[in-house]
This record gives C-alpha cells, structure tokens and sequence, in this order.
C-alpha cells in the first residue's frame, strides 16, 4: 500500500516519466495520422514503388526491339498509372524533344535517381513536368485537368529514336534527400515542443518557490510558504519555512535584547549627567557632558534603528513620486530647495513609510555634509531608480565600499553638530534590501556623490 501510494504521489520523477510517456505517446499517434493523411510524405520513395525498374526493363525491351514492333510494345506496356509512346527519329514530335528546353534541376534530379536504372540503355535522359510545352505535342498529350501531376521521362536511344515514359498519377512520396531534410525538421521541432511541455512542467513548481521566496524576503512576517508542487519541492518549502521561523525568531531576540539593552542604559547616563552637576571644574565638567551627549545620541540612533528592524508595516500601493514631493516639500519648508526629474505617477508596492525614512535620510546627508540634492527618479522594465546626487566634495574612494557599515562615519567624528552616529545608511540598506532592490553609492565625474536606489518592478495595479 505504501508503495502504492508513494507511485501515485506527486513527485519530478513521476512528472517526467509522464511527460516522456505522453509524449511517446503522441509521437506515435501523429505517425499514424501522417500514414493514414500525409500524402506525399507517408509514400514510399520512387525506388520503392518499382515504378524505376518497370521503366528500365521496358526500355532495355524496346531498345532492342526492331523498329516495327517498338509502337506495339510501348502500348502493351502502358497501364492506367503510366503510359509509353515511342517515336521515330525525324518525326515532329521526336524534334520537338531534342529541342524542347527544360528545366536544369529537373534534369539533374532524374538522372540522379534513375540514371543507374536505365545504364547505358539511352544516349539521352531528359525528365520534364506536364507544365513543359512538350507535353502538349502530338502523341505526348495528357489532359493536365485530369492529370495535374503527371510526370514524363524522355529517353534517347543510340539510333535517334525516342520514348517517352508518362507517370499519370504519382504513386511515390519524396526523394531520399527532400524526406531526410523534412525528417529531420520536423524532429527537431517536435524535440523542441516535447522539450518546452516537459521543462515548463518542472520549471512551474521551481518559479513559484522562488516568488514565494522573494516575498518572504520581502517581508519577513509574511506567513510560510504553501507547500505545492513535486514532493522534492514540498520537502525544500518546508525546509525553508522551518529555516525562516527560526530566522524571524532569532532577528527578534536578537533586537529585543539589543533595545532594551538601549533603553537601559539611558538611566545611569541621566545619574552621570546629574553627579556632573557637583564637578567643580567647568572644562572637565563640558568635556564629561559632551560624551554623555554623545552616548545618548548613539543609544537614540541605535533604538531608532532597531525600531525600524522590528517593524511590520504592511506592504501597500502607493505612489512612488509622491513620497518624493512630499519630501522635497519638507525641506522646502526650512528653506532647501530640492530639485525632482522624472514622471509625476508611478504606482509601486512596498512599505511606504519606511521607503520615506530612506529618502529622508538620503536628503539630510547631503544636506548636512554637502549641497542640497536634486532626485531624478527613472524607469526601466525591470527597475525604479532613485538617484540623489549632490554637489559637495564626495566620498574618497578607499572609503566607499564601508559606507554602510554600522557607526561608519566618513569625517571621522562623533560630533553632533554635524549628524547621526552612523546608523542612517546601515538602515537604509536593510529596507532596500527588504524590498528586493539595491542601494549604491558612488563619486560623480563632475564632482559630488550620487546614491542610487533600485527598486524592483512588480506586477502592480494603480
């Protein structure tokens, strides 16, 4: 019964045996239909027929019969399917063979196929179709209305004579060469075919695994996986489901410690701030106050940054230049005109807020360290792209790759006036990468720092 069960299950082994068997199947379905209907393509070939060795034996009997009894002969050896008809050297029709004009390929092809029939039997060997103004001569003559296929060789014998052999209805599918070519065409197309099912069938459980992978990516609260296709396919979707409880449960720990941990150490700061107060020195007194400012505006940092870890803010619809405008019109406010390039409307899925605190961030650093920036937003088929790019003095080069680097500070400083702690960047990088897109930072030619942003596109709805 388990054995049973386990054939009958759903599994890539059973999918491709079922694949090879239908197609198998189907192959040997259209051979029988090509048989019953292909016509031309289910004949035998012309050395199959016999129809070249009928021909060949006639004309070797004629050839060596006396000219009074060569008409007899020819007509005795005619049947419904072809006709015979010998004529005399120096009668019209004979000159009208020895003058008609025919076709190279023609030609070419007959003496290819029956050449090794006839030997040296005729001096002479001239295949043409009923479309050839020889056929309408005297004696030659076929109804083309009745027999629209007919086919006629021309022979030549050493004293000048000629018979002519006229295939009424064709009995024989293509040539060797024309059926190995159109053999092998429709085998590729049919592997073509068979191939695309077969790997559509295994490539279908694969693409749904990866989406459902990438939204899981995208947001790390998302329920499990759901476990459809081939058992092998089930077993990784549960493998990874598994993988990814134990990974939320881990990120969770991991930033509740690390918060309260923050949030613990803002009460013996606030006793080392007030036991400052009895410090009698006034520059020793400044300089222990400036670092407790300094360790609270990193543990501020730090929560804010676990804050935004931890957040589940659902994935929605929105409006991607309009959270840039309503940016810009913020600093717009203090004075900080902030120029926008690109299209007024492009609808996109993602967490809208935590996409404005990036951008937001984005803007302040140049701000704070360089010229106010301008936004060219860009669309590809495959991305939205935000580039920010200011005017200011940029980044050195051997720095750029740590720029997102957590507490990474490119001057060098933990002053206030002059910023954050170095955490804006390492939690920029984090939401970008939530939403499956990529964030890059890079010295202009012309001077300046650009950070670009690359948002995947989706299938969205406006």
């Amino acid at each position: 019964m388990t054995q049973r069960r386990a054939w009958f299950e759903d599994t890539i082994t059973r999918r491709l045996i079922t694949t090879v068997a239908l197609a198998a199947a189907t192959t040997a379905g259209l051979l029988q239909l090509l048989a019953t209907f292909g016509g031309y393509w289910a004949a035998p070939n012309i050395e199959q027929t016999g129809l070249l060795q009928e021909v060949a034996a006639v004309s070797r009997m004629i050839s060596v019969a006396p000219p009074m009894v060569r008409t007899p002969l020819a007509q005795a050896a005619s049947t419904e399917k072809i006709m015979f008809s010998w004529f005399e050297a120096g009668s019209a029709t004979a000159r009208a063979l020895e003058t008609a004009h025919y076709k190279p390929e023609e030609v070419r092809s007959g003496r290819q196929v029956i050449g090794a029939f006839i030997g040296d039997t005729a001096i002479r060997l001239d295949p043409f179709s009923v479309e050839n103004p020889v056929a309408a001569e005297p004696g030659i003559h076929v109804d083309r209305k009745k027999y629209p296929g007919a086919t006629f060789l021309a022979l030549q014998f050493a004293d000048g004579s000629w018979l002519v052999c006229a295939a009424l209805v064709r009995s024989w599918g293509f040539f060797t060469s024309e059926r190995l070519m159109l053999e092998l065409v429709a085998l590729v197309a049919w592997v073509i075919v068979v191939s695309l099912i077969a790997s559509r069938q295994m490539s279908r459980p694969i693409e749904t695994l990866a989406e459902g992978v990438r939204r899981s990516g995208m947001k790390p609260s998302s329920p499990p996986i759901r476990e459809t296709g081939p058992r092998e396919l089930r077993l990784v979707v549960r493998t990874i489901n598994a993988m990814q409880a134990q990974i939320r449960k881990f990120i969770t720990d991991r930033t509740t410690m690390l918060a309260a941990i923050s949030h613990d150490l803002r009460t013996p700061l606030t006793r080392i701030r007030l036991r400052g107060e009895f410090i009698e020195d006034a520059e020793q007194q400044a300089r222990l106050f400036r670092d407790v400012d300094e360790m609270q505006a990193m543990i501020d940092g730090a929560l804010s940054f676990f804050r935004d870890d931890a957040s589940c803010e659902d994935m929605t619809t929105f409006d991607l230049p309009g959270i840039l405008r309503t940016i810009i019109n913020d600093f717009a406010d203090q004075n900080i005109i902030i120029e926008y390039y690109g299209p007024a409307r492009v609808i996109y899925q993602g967490r809208p807020f935590a996409l404005k605190r990036v951008f937001t961030n984005l803007v302040e650093n140049a701000v704070k360290y360089a010229t106010p920036p301008s936004i060219v937003l860009s669309c590809t088929p495959e991305h939205y792209t935000i580039a920010i790019s200011d005017a200011g003095p940029g980044i050195p080069d051997s720095l750029i790759g740590r720029v997102f680097e957590p507490y990474f500070r490119g001057d060098s400083s933990r002053n206030r006036e002059t910023g954050g702690v170095g955490l804006g960047l390492t939690s920029a990088l984090a939401t970008v990468q939530a939403h499956g897109g990529t964030i890059t930072v890079r010295n202009r030619p012309e001077g300046g720092l650009e950070v670009r942003v690359d948002l995947p596109r989706h299938d969205e709805t406006p």
